[in-house]
């Protein structure tokens, strides 16, 4: 799913980011055909990070594609949690520790960003700062392939194409993905651009 308008990574890149380095893949991506239980999949895990971070939780919110109706998906739950400020880990860190979270991803140079696993769902915990651009990107995406018949078909298809190839780490696989997903992000961009239009008092 979207992500910070940038570069691919590189392989170094890709391994510093890693807590204790990158998992390698090495094999094709596994796509399963869209679940009804992952949405509840979701709620178990917003009750749980909820219950250990109360006020702590600016927002969360099930993003990626298994938050998309009719979208095959990696059958991973991608949930996005906003803190006041991602990179104060004192503040979230042990919390999401105790209820089981792993922290696995640091990038505090890019949308100070942090990912965690799940600690018996497979989950990918997103956390952000609310001054991430990443939220948006996230949000827009999501709700407007739930809403577009031809570009989620256009993502799924594109999906099952590169998920046939063999990759060294999942990220070349997410990285992949980034020319279509910025042609869907500008059409979504625009039809969210001429909704702000429409309400528009004259």
């Amino acid at each position: 799913m979207p992500k910070p308008e940038r570069a691919d990574y590189t392989d170094t890149e890709i391994d510093s980011i890693w807590v204790g380095g990158a998992p390698e893949l090495n094999s094709t991506v596994t796509l399963a055909e869209y679940d009804p239980g992952w949405p509840l999949l979701y709620e178990r895990e917003a009750e749980r990070i909820r219950g250990v971070l109360g006020d702590r939780v600016v927002l969360l919110e099930h993003v990626g594609s298994t938050s998309v109706p009719g979208l095959c998906a990696e059958p991973i739950i991608d949930i996005l949690l906003v803190v006041p400020d991602s990179d104060d880990e004192d503040a979230y860190l042990p919390a999401l520790e105790k209820a089981g979270y792993r922290l696995v991803i640091r990038e505090p140079d890019r949308e100070r960003h942090r990912a965690f696993k799940g600690p018996d769902t497979d989950a990918n915990l997103h956390v952000h700062s609310p001054d991430s651009g990443e939220i948006e990107r996230f949000l827009i995406f999501r709700d407007h392939l739930r809403t577009d018949p031809a570009d989620r078909d256009l993502y799924a298809g594109t999906k099952r194409e590169l998920a046939a190839r063999t990759w060294r780490y999942i990220q070349h696989y997410a990285d992949a993905k980034t020319g279509v997903i910025g042609e869907i992000m500008a059409r979504a961009r625009g039809n969210v651009a001429a909704r702000r239009v429409r309400r528009t008092p004259d």
